[in-house]
């Protein structure tokens, strides 16, 4: 999985731009959820460097309980056990719980499904209409599941998927310029019920409508990764071509698009102008606690996102009070 590889770029390229474009000097600092570098190696090497200010910036857009949650989760008992060295007094941090309804990031999705639309030659649009089909060209948001039972404990991340898709399809041409945009969810394991429709299920029924111009959006994603690489590209793309669906295409992951990154540039520069968040208080406000730590852990392994750290010099602490380190999760 090239994710890490992605987000050491990320991390690299947004430290750049807040010093091009702020006069910002920054660290950065990466910590994974599932796998090295951990959030706890990232938070000892945030103790040697002696940073005493933390934004935590999730790499997850919209927020659940099972992934910027369990992340937070961990930080919490972290900073809880350790308050000598982030307590209040040692160090103090900020949350963004959740970004997806920022106009740079929605613009950024937009423009790259935009590329993906006009790729579409004329000889496939007049194909797409060939069945009796009203749309030539459609998008699927294809979402990470979560079992439905989160859902239901208060987790706020469906309504926002639904929110943020409908923020990025206001971008995009109308279902009158012949575009039709659909919301489905995937990467389901066991046997509780998720959140549907299922990406699986959607795919067949677009076949048996006549589609045959399809752009895939993974939207919960910010990085490549088994998740995009293997189960869209290999697996669902099989499947839509099984059902029909001849003329593929798949919208990228953000990666390194310079929009997305300039966007999260600004997303620390706000936040350190802005009231801050304790982590304490962002699991709160998004229902954390309604789920124990260890059944997220057990149900979930998503392996889309770590923690990411910036730190910034003493001498800016006269400018903010948190300029002196970012921590991405």
């Amino acid at each position: 999985s090239p994710i890490l590889q992605y987000t050491k770029a990320q991390a690299d390229l947004m430290a750049k731009s807040l010093k091009d474009r702020y006069g910002i000097e920054a660290k950065t600092y990466i910590g994974m959820r599932y796998w090295y570098p951990f959030t706890e190696e990232a938070l000892e090497q945030i103790k040697k460097d002696g940073i005493n200010a933390l934004v935590i910036l999730p790499l997850y857009p919209q927020f659940s309980i099972s992934t910027s949650g369990s992340s937070l989760r961990v930080l919490q008992e972290e900073f809880a056990k350790n308050v000598d060295v982030y307590g209040p007094k040692k160090m103090f941090h900020t949350v963004i719980p959740s970004w997806y309804d920022r106009p740079g990031y929605v613009k950024s999705v937009a423009d790259l499904i935009q590329k993906e639309l006009d790729s579409f030659t004329p000889e496939e649009i007049t194909e797409g209409t060939s069945e009796g089909q009203p749309f030539p060209k459609h998008v699927l948001f294809s979402a990470h599941g979560v079992p439905a039972s989160y859902i239901e404990a208060g987790d706020p991340y469906r309504d926002q998927i639904i929110d943020c898709v409908e923020r990025i399809k206001a971008l995009l041409p109308s279902e009158e310029d012949g575009v039709k945009v659909h919301l489905s969810f995937q990467s389901r394991v066991g046997p509780v019920e998720w959140l549907r429709p299922y990406t699986d299920d959607v795919l067949p029924e677009l076949g048996e409508q006549g589609v045959k111009n399809l752009v895939v959006v993974p939207i919960s994603f910010v990085s490549e990764h088994i998740e995009t690489l293997e189960e869209i590209d290999i697996e669902y793309r099989e499947l839509a071509l099984e059902s029909g669906i001849m003329n593929w295409r798949r919208s990228p992951a953000l990666n390194t698009d310079a929009t997305f990154i300039q966007d999260m540039a600004d997303m620390v520069a706000d936040a350190l102008s802005e009231p801050s968040q304790s982590i304490t208080e962002a699991c709160v406000a998004n229902n954390v606690g309604n789920l124990e730590l260890e059944s997220v852990s057990n149900q979930m392994e998503i392996s889309s996102a770590g923690v990411m750290g910036v730190g910034f010099d003493d001498d800016l602490a006269g400018r903010a009070r948190l300029r002196k380190a970012l921590f991405k999760n």
